[in-house]
């Protein structure tokens, strides 16, 4: 059973583990020992987790979240097969408890007076910079002699 936090426990018929070659260094062990593990949690099946989590945990699983509902996290990084278990269960959990926290609705706020007119004014400046990209006369102009 996997604890993500005081009410939501994931069983261990929702959750299989697949254990692969894991790739980079590793020397000879890495030819041999089947140390990545590939953990796929049910989360389309899963009764634990209401609607509006599986929703954001969709989102946020991205590529991990498969066509038929699932995730798949795939954990290589150390040579140790029980090591890897954790990370891959650790990160899982992480993912649900991000899923959780419902996000802050934002509140627009209208634009001050003060920000109103500091905009107005540098739109008058630069209009100002502009204005005076005009032609040079072809006299020269300064009807210096």
């Amino acid at each position: 059973m996997l604890h993500i936090d005081d009410n939501i426990f994931i069983q261990e018929w929702e959750l299989s583990e697949q254990f692969t070659r894991a790739q980079g260094p590793g020397g000879q062990n890495v030819n041999k020992v089947e140390t990545a593990v590939e953990l796929r949690f049910e989360a389309e099946r899963s009764p634990h987790l209401p609607p509006q989590v599986k929703a954001r945990l969709k989102r946020l699983a991205g590529r991990r979240w498969t066509a038929d509902g699932a995730i798949v996290i795939l954990a290589q990084e150390t040579r140790s097969q029980a090591r890897n278990r954790e990370l891959a269960r650790e990160r899982l959990a992480e993912l649900i408890r991000k899923a959780l926290a419902a996000p802050k609705r934002r509140i627009p706020t209208r634009p001050t007076l003060g920000s109103k007119r500091r905009r107005l004014a540098a739109k008058t400046q630069r209009g100002a910079v502009k204005a005076l990209r005009g032609r040079v006369p072809a006299n020269g102009g300064d009807g210096g002699e």
